[in-house]
């Protein structure tokens, strides 16, 4: 059997409302969250056991360890089908930052879960693919699904929203990890939100959406900010570079999203926000295309 690919596209909250810490020490979330057309690239193929290597611009900062997410998913998956652990040999092409705020080891393993699935055909539902998901986390089920969605409780109770129109966008990450229980702790430390689910846009035209999207607000910004300047630096960056009308932070950060109201605005951003900010990691993308 030839190899099999899949993009594990990054995620992006499009806003994020964060409540205050619950008796289990879990945060409740609301967040409508859509996916980019850049990601990393999963490949699997039949092998005499499981293993994992990983190549790519970010490859050297993501050591094949025996927690990697993808690994930790797949033997779930072997634990789920009662077939033990998958026979494959996964290549990961790591091209989105690492600690970003998209998502990207929690989008890797879903799209290893979904093309071990097909390789090995196995007799497994999305249903039951999306709680061998949750054992890496409240984003594993949104990863799997790889569509856009209203997150809320922990981040694991999805409702599809289709109306969500393809949005023109620059990521911007200035090269600095934002590791995401700090940003946490620290954003405990401040005044307390809540986790409110907006009433969505009357409108969903892009343009309409960009000015909804321009009232609410991501919780975890701030802190990270403090936390790391450099943040606040990327996301003054991205709102200065032409054609932007929305610069906001993705997830407890580092990268920052811009949108746009043209896919020209987003290639001229990103041209610009390159020239600027060499040693950043830079590209225009579509959220929410599929």
């Amino acid at each position: 059997m030839p190899p099999l690919t899949a993009l594990a596209p990054a995620k992006i909250n499009l806003f994020l409302h964060v409540g205050p810490v619950d008796a289990d020490g879990y945060h409740p979330l609301s967040s409508l969250v859509a996916f980019a057309e850049v990601g990393d690239r999963v490949t699997v193929e039949p092998a005499d056991r499981l293993s994992l290597s990983v190549s790519g611009p970010f490859g050297a900062g993501l050591a094949a360890e025996p927690d990697n997410l993808i690994l930790r998913a797949l033997r779930a998956l072997g634990q789920a089908t009662g077939t033990g652990e998958p026979p494959l040999r996964v290549t990961l092409d790591k091209r989105l930052p690492i600690a970003a705020g998209l998502g990207g080891g929690s989008s890797d393993a879903g799209a290893a879960l979904k093309l071990a699935r097909q390789a090995l055909a196995l007799d497994i539902d999305d249903v039951e693919l999306e709680a061998v998901a949750g054992v890496i986390g409240a984003d594993g089920p949104m990863c799997l699904r790889m569509r856009t969605a209203w997150a809320e409780g922990r981040g694991d109770v999805l409702t599809d929203e289709q109306h969500l129109p393809p949005l023109h966008a620059v990521l911007f990450n200035p090269g600095v990890p934002s590791p995401t229980g700090a940003v946490y702790r620290a954003y405990d430390a401040g005044p307390p939100r809540a986790a409110d689910r907006p009433a969505p846009p009357a409108d969903w035209s892009p343009a309409a959406v960009i000015d909804w999207l321009a009232g609410l607000r991501n919780d975890l910004q701030p802190p990270a900010e403090a936390l790391t300047p450099a943040i606040a630096d990327a996301v003054s960056a991205v709102a200065a570079a032409p054609g932007v009308a929305l610069a906001r932070m993705s997830g407890s950060g580092a990268t920052v999203f811009g949108l746009c109201r043209s896919g020209e605005d987003a290639a001229a951003a990103a041209a610009a926000l390159s020239a600027a900010h060499p040693a950043a990691w830079v590209a225009p993308t579509r959220l929410a295309a599929a």
